[in-house]
């Protein structure tokens, strides 16, 4: 029988935070992977410059490039925002055994090939049911951590409720000549999604052109049509199901004398304005760690509460624009706007919300009309 202390399920980014964060605490920390290696998916992802501060200098393993401008295009419109700190391009496949090097040198054990089947109440704590190189066990914890995704098993096993997701689709391409490599470019095509396409620039050579849609197939067909009409040959492709946060997800329960949590995709820790969750699961991550290690909640969960449910509320005005919006909405960007979005970063969503709107009140109008938009298509 093993006594572990602290389990955590799925050898992700928040998975693997949270375990450096916990054994750095001095708890006995094991990390459940299901594959025989770590093999994350390759996948380019841009994040805030909150990044590197969570990090710190491991930030850099992963860092493939740095965005200083953003280029907004709808019907016809630009608008450019210049950012006084970088954004940064990562990449997935480093980001991942780059924190699963941490978490070990801070004590964090992995154990691979060993794939999560069940939980269950024990005298002491909880009883983890594993099936690790094709035998069955169990194993002891005080605490165990759901860091396995949306579709989480760990959630699924303790009556968490399931997560909604949508797909993101990207293909890399040659970085176009006309595109500075500092630069991200977004458009809003509300035909194609409610959401965006993006070029994220990796290199002097290459970019993600993506996408985020509803529904999978026509996602993939919306971007190819847009690939086409951009005159871009896709060299691979990426994609992955993303949660989309819709209600505060607790992330504690108590199973016998023990607790779960659940940390980043499995508690939908994810902005959905923009659908980006790594450094939003990084804080939901350092929020558990410090709830296990101070045997109380955490402050942390309550602004990560705070700023989830801010882009939840910028997601529900904008998920119903229709063009016309949109070229209204880069019509209003102001020079006090624009530098105010210049200076906020995306993960400080209340402050940018606020500042948005004393500069340019006129978005208020734009704002509710979105949301009479969705009140009205929710009734049909």
């Amino acid at each position: 029988m093993d006594n572990d202390k602290v389990i955590i399920v799925g050898g992700s980014a928040a998975g693997f935070y949270t375990a450096a964060k916990v054994a750095e605490g001095g708890k006995r920390v094991r990390v459940l992977e299901s594959r025989a290696e770590l093999e994350p998916a390759s996948r380019t992802l841009i994040v805030t410059s909150h990044f590197r501060n969570q990090l710190g200098a491991a930030a850099n393993e992963s860092v493939l490039n740095e965005i200083r401008r953003f280029e907004l295009f709808t019907d016809g419109r630009t608008a450019q925002i210049a950012l006084s700190k970088p954004d940064l391009i990562i990449e997935r496949a480093k980001l991942i055994p780059a924190l699963a090097r941490q978490a070990q040198r801070a004590g964090a054990e992995i154990s691979f090939k060993t794939r999560f089947l069940g939980l269950s109440p024990n005298a002491n704590g909880i009883h983890v049911q594993v099936e690790s190189s094709g035998r069955n066990e169990e194993l002891d914890a005080e605490s165990v951590v759901g860091a396995d995704g949306a579709a989480s098993r760990v959630a699924r096993s303790a009556g968490w409720a399931p997560v909604e997701t949508v797909p993101l689709v990207q293909a890399i391409v040659r970085l176009p000549k006309d595109c500075p490599v500092d630069t991200t470019r977004v458009w809003f095509v509300p035909d194609d999604t409610p959401y965006f396409y993006w070029l994220i620039p990796e290199s002097a050579e290459r970019a993600a052109l993506g996408v985020i849609g509803e529904d999978g197939r026509d996602t993939t067909h919306c971007l190819a049509r847009f690939l086409e009409k951009k005159g871009m040959e896709p060299l691979e492709w990426q994609g992955a199901r993303i949660p989309v946060y819709k209600r505060w997800v607790r992330v504690k329960r108590r199973l016998g004398k023990g607790n779960v949590y659940l940390v980043g995709d499995a508690a939908a820790q994810v902005k959905v304005s923009t659908v980006g969750g790594i450094v939003t699961g990084f804080r939901g991550a350092q929020a558990v760690a410090d709830s296990i290690l101070q045997a109380g909640p955490s402050r942390e969960l309550l602004a990560l509460r705070r700023e989830l449910s801010t882009h939840w509320l910028l997601r529900r005005t904008m998920h119903h624009f229709q063009q016309e919006h949109y070229s209204r909405l880069v019509d209003l960007l102001n020079a006090a706007t624009r530098e105010t979005l210049s200076e906020v970063t995306r993960d400080e969503s209340t402050r940018l919300l606020w500042n948005v709107l004393r500069h340019q009140p006129q978005l208020v109008l734009l704002g509710l009309r979105g949301l009479l938009l969705g009140w009205n298509s929710e009734r049909r």
